[in-house]
């Protein structure tokens, strides 16, 4: 599994476009042929999963763990659910990619998770990994 943030999104963070404790930050699933890297800069929907069989274009809006966000240690992190986003598939899905994007700012990219070729039926679900837990953080410098 590969994890990338996008650089518009770290751009984005220091002008303040986003608001993570108030704006919809949803996660959207995409087959083989869909590419995501560093310079995506929005969610569309080429090559996204087709609605139906347990799947609504769009993606799933992800839910803000309760008191973030917040400081942890040297770190302002942001945490969501666990897991974050769950679909039950009543039909054979092939998600490839997934893209989380901020719905409330013109779909803005944030990440991309690429899990690799896969078949999936009945739930499917993503769980950062503690490597990614809190998945979004800054770091002041040393001064």
């Amino acid at each position: 599994m590969t994890i990338q943030y996008c650089q518009s999104f770290l751009l984005e963070q220091l002008t303040g476009v986003h608001d993570l404790s108030s704006d919809t930050i949803k996660l959207a699933l995409f087959d083989a042929n869909a590419h995501f890297d560093q310079d995506t800069t929005a969610y569309g929907t080429t090559n996204e999963l087709s609605s139906g069989g347990g799947y609504t274009t769009g993606g799933a809006s992800l839910t803000l763990a309760s008191g973030y966000p917040k400081i942890e240690g040297n770190y302002a992190a942001v945490r969501f659910g666990t897991p974050a986003a769950t679909w039950t598939f009543t039909s054979i899905k092939n998600p490839t990619w997934a893209l989380m994007y901020n719905s409330s700012q013109s779909d803005k990219a944030i990440l991309s998770i690429y899990f690799g070729n896969r078949s999936a039926f009945g739930d499917f679900s993503i769980t950062f990994p503690l490597s990614l837990d809190p998945i979004i953080t800054a770091r002041a410098p040393m001064v």
